[in-house]
């Protein structure tokens, strides 16, 4: 039987830049394979749940494999605390199985609908990266199905578990995975929240005290200007154990129950998120925050992923989508940070989704985005006026400072800077060109950037 298989037209979550494809649904790793042999000329790019912002599982005129159809969860070691499950596996799918065992995910982004082969391919971080690094980190070996049409257990540490962890799908499928879990008492989380008064104070405050969270994160207020530039909710915490836990909870400490809203309507009227909206909303956010307070008990949803309450939030930019840019600049390089920071607030980016972390030790994975500093993140809607060169410009001073941008999340970085941003990138184009010398896999990310 071979894989569904069907013309579409394919976004990133951002919304911008669509581009048509064959989608393909293999339901066997033997699908996959022959989907993979006769990608055609244009070559084929895996997909999992659609949650990179931009183009890098999208690949027009060609084949885009969506990999959700495999999604077994084949065995758990719930002694050792590991797992061994298909690529296509959500993460929201592995905390309501490991959960009730007393194990949780090693690490998860904002949003728990991302499979695990996206989670490998773009290397994802969340808030406990000045702790545990990235996910791959945390996988032992995977199964690549790779452009000769075999399938090939990869071990962490091996030249091309690094080239695949953040390599963004472009040396393989990656069909199963072994991952080392993180024990949990409960499914709650004790969370201290404070505020900030601007971004010298926030960075202060994580300087400061960060080692002692394994979660830390910050909202960043990006239109407040003056004496309040940078103003920020820092929202730090850890698993609560189960001593913590009121005695009614106590009955079910390991229940993990998500809160599901109506999805967002299929069309927003455009410039709905304005510079006044945005303004007025991120005022309320900054002041219904507490002062300070400790030891709030949340729901594992709540602390990690808040927006995946409302199925296609992406819908609320508008028809013209959004731009969601994420940079890191090393430590020393706060100056660098600061003038960033600066310079949004002044351009008057309607975000009101923008964060601030700080990243831990460098992970091994060749395009890997993390490295030891600070990283903020910001959407921003796509039709902004001048929006395209305001970003080049801080490509330019991000990579003249040794930061980086989030390849995940990107749509339009110019390819002159990937260089400079990315050391190892010569050695993932070679090992790239000698595993796939016919570039069978390939995406509009990859054709822009020319890796």
């Amino acid at each position: 039987m071979s894989a569904d298989t069907a013309p579409v037209t394919v976004t990133g979550w951002g919304r911008t830049a669509p581009t048509a494809a064959r989608l393909i649904r293999p339901r066997t790793y033997e699908e996959a394979a022959a989907a993979v042999r006769d990608c055609g000329a244009r070559g084929s790019i895996p997909r999992g749940l659609g949650r990179a912002y931009g183009d890098a599982a999208q690949n027009a005129g060609g084949a885009v494999l969506d990999m959700t159809g495999l999604d077994r969860v084949h065995a758990i070691d719930a002694d050792g605390g590991t797992v061994l499950c298909d690529a296509g596996v959500s993460l929201h799918r592995l905390m309501e199985v490991l959960l009730p065992l007393g194990w949780f995910v090693p690490v998860t982004p904002g949003t728990r609908y991302v499979t695990v082969g996206g989670a490998i391919g773009a290397d994802i971080h969340g808030k406990n990266h000045h702790v545990s690094g990235s996910f791959s980190r945390h996988v032992l070996s995977l199964e690549l199905l790779t452009a000769d049409g075999e399938i090939r257990t990869v071990s962490s540490g091996t030249p091309l578990f690094d080239a695949t962890a953040g390599g963004m799908g472009l040396t393989g499928v990656i069909l199963t995975a072994t991952i080392r879990l993180l024990p949990v008492e409960t499914s709650l989380m004790s969370v201290d929240t404070e505020r900030a008064t601007d971004l010298d104070d926030l960075m202060a405050r994580l300087t400061a005290d960060d080692h002692r969270y394994r979660y830390s994160v910050a909202w960043i207020d990006l239109l407040a200007r003056g004496t309040a530039t940078g103003r920020a909710v820092l929202t730090r915490g850890d698993h609560a154990p189960l001593d913590a836990l009121p005695a009614r909870a106590r009955r079910g400490p390991l229940d993990f129950r998500t809160p599901q809203f109506p999805a967002a309507p299929a069309f927003f009227p455009e410039g709905l998120l304005s510079r006044t909206t945005v303004g007025l909303f991120n005022e309320l956010w900054y002041r219904k925050a507490p002062r300070a307070r400790t030891g709030q008990l949340q729901k594992i949803s709540t602390f990690f992923h808040p927006l995946d309450g409302v199925p296609h939030w992406n819908r609320v930019y508008g028809r013209g989508g959004f731009v969601q840019y994420q940079f890191v600049v090393g430590h020393g390089r706060e100056d660098t940070l600061r003038r960033i920071v600066r310079r949004i607030s002044e351009h008057r980016c309607p975000s009101f989704l923008a964060v601030l972390k700080r990243f831990g030790e460098a992970d091994p994975g060749w395009l890997s985005f993390p490295v030891p500093g600070w990283t903020l993140a910001l959407d921003i809607p796509a039709a902004l006026p001048g929006l395209g060169g305001f970003l080049d410009e801080l490509d330019e001073e991000v990579a003249a400072a040794g930061g980086r941008v989030y390849l995940a999340k990107d749509s339009r970085l110019r390819p002159e800077l990937l260089a400079a941003m990315y050391p190892r990138l010569d050695d993932f184009r070679a090992l790239r060109a000698e595993l796939d010398p016919r570039a069978v896999f390939t995406s509009d990310l990859s054709r822009r950037l020319a890796l």
